[in-house]
């Protein structure tokens, strides 16, 4: 199962290294509390882009929550089914057994997806649309577990659902994550030919080692195989690969040889993910993060620098932390979340983002199948808690603070005032003249930190000059952590 960039916000910023996981489905709930500890572990490939590269096009700032709610325009939903639990994995899934879903063909129908897909099908129509204005999904997002397990009739009976109760964009994204060894071309078609137009291939690795080492249920072969299926695939152009950094025993080698075939492979969309150890997991029983054979932080850092380079180098624009597109190719899915949208979420542990509260579904089958039957019934009630400025504040720093577009000043300005904004960027004036953190103006021009300073001693008339703050690239990335914790510590003292 890949480590997506939507589980980022499965829950609310459990610490500020949660940033180095990111992701897809929203599988936890988010506690409020601040960061742990520092530690100096590097992100996840983190590159911003250049301020040229960032376009109004692509991005726009996260919606202030201080505004009237946006109806949610998305829908993440969880399939949780895999061959077998990876090593790293600590989400929410049900392992099918290798035998019980071939790579070739359409096998019978296993029981327990459909009586997990007849579940879900409930929960979607037991959940009441937010608008009353018809608002169209525009974003589907399949994640998991290993969604390509799941027969394509039954994807295509979810996205029935869908269209039925919320309605569908004309031209939705909908994505699916699959895993190489889990589909053929036949079943690709078949999915493409029920909706999906976007695909999210978890290679993880190009080293037959490394993937046994974690435990994944294919190889290198099938990595290719996969490649050769998704490319060739006629009416797919838009497809992603995720690849994960600091795995046990790799080095530097075998990282830039992982990224020189994933350029080589030339998916629209690459994301990168520096492995973390959670508690729970074989890892975590078998490995301390820093400690051979586990890369040091040192090491981890150098795979940050690495992979931002060789894909920049390739043309991929760094848009956000763990994400990088060809131009246009943009997760659309993940921009709700990055721009701090509602959204919809259905399926085991999934977290929804409706009103401005967050919510999450159980993560173990008998509770959620309990929890859709209260939702049938007009049982069930999710706590009713206001998110403070203090909270609303923090999210729309993280949040920017994830992608190229930055902190809009002005706009946290207005929603929490122009004080707060200050004491901000007089924490961060330090790094600002080391570099590690951009001050740019209204047209996104870096300013010299003289510039940046001059700003800041003018109070009254401050934002004159500094319009927009991001983080460096990739240096700024690697104190993203410590950056994270200063400003929690002034906007949540």
């Amino acid at each position: 199962m890949p480590i997506p960039s939507h589980e980022f916000l499965s829950g609310r910023y459990a610490t500020a290294s949660i940033m180095l996981r990111l992701a897809f489905p929203l599988v936890s709930h988010l506690p409020r509390r601040k960061p742990s500890a520092i530690r100096p572990r590097p992100p996840p490939a983190r590159r911003y882009a250049s301020a040229a590269a960032v376009t109004a096009s692509s991005f726009s700032p996260p919606h202030s929550p201080l505004l009237p709610p946006l109806p949610p325009a998305s829908a993440y939903v969880h399939l949780p089914f895999c061959r077998k639990r990876c090593h790293y994995c600590d989400f929410p899934i049900i392992a099918l057994g290798s035998s019980s879903a071939p790579s070739r063909g359409e096998a019978a129908e296993d029981p327990r997806i459909v009586d997990y897909v007849n579940l879900l099908l409930r929960e979607v129509s037991a959940t009441r649309p937010v608008s009353d204005d018809g608002v169209p999904l525009e974003t589907v997002f399949f994640g998991g577990g290993t969604p390509s397990l799941v027969p394509p009739r039954l994807v295509a009976t979810v996205l029935d659902a869908l269209r039925a109760r919320f309605g569908l964009s004309a031209r939705p994204e909908v994505s699916i994550e699959m895993d190489p060894g889990t589909f053929d071309a036949a079943r690709l078609k078949e999915l493409v030919g029920v909706g999906v137009n976007r695909v999210s291939l978890g290679v993880q690795a190009f080293q037959e080692d490394l993937l046994r080492a974690c435990g994944r249920a294919h190889g290198v072969k099938e990595v290719h195989e996969a490649v050769a299926i998704v490319t060739a695939c006629e009416g797919l152009q838009n497809w992603s690969m995720d690849l994960i950094s600091s795995l046990p025993n790799q080095t530097e080698e075998m990282w830039e040889e992982s990224l020189r075939c994933t350029v080589d492979a030339r998916p629209t969309h690459v994301s990168v993910y520096d492995l973390q150890i959670e508690q729970g997991t074989k890892f975590g029983q078998m490995y301390t993060p820093g400690v051979f054979p586990l890369p040091s932080d040192t090491e981890s850092a150098n795979f940050y620098r690495i992979a931002s380079k060789r894909l920049s180098e390739a043309g991929y624009n760094h848009y956000e932390i763990s994400s990088y597109c060809k131009p246009g190719y943009e997760c659309k899915h993940n921009l709700t979340y990055w721009q701090n949208r509602p959204f919809y979420a259905f399926g085991l542990g999934s977290a929804s983002y409706i009103n401005g509260v967050r919510y999450s579904r159980p993560r173990r089958t008998k509770e959620y199948a309990e929890w859709v039957q209260k939702l049938e019934d007009g049982t069930w009630r999710h706590e009713s808690r206001s998110s403070d400025l203090k909270d609303m504040a923090l999210d729309v720093v993280m949040l920017s603070l994830r992608t190229a577009w930055g902190l809009d000043l002005q706009s946290f300005s207005k929603s929490f005032g122009k004080s707060l904004a200050l004491s901000l960027c007089n924490t961060f004036k330090p790094f600002v003249e080391s570099g590690h953190v951009i001050a740019m103006d209204m047209d996104r021009q870096a300013l010299p930190h003289t510039d940046f300073e001059l700003d800041l001693q003018n109070e009254d008339g401050f934002g004159s000059r500094i319009a927009f703050i991001r983080l460096s690239d990739p240096d700024g990335f690697l104190l993203s952590n410590e950056l994270i914790s200063l400003a929690f510590g002034i906007i949540s003292p």
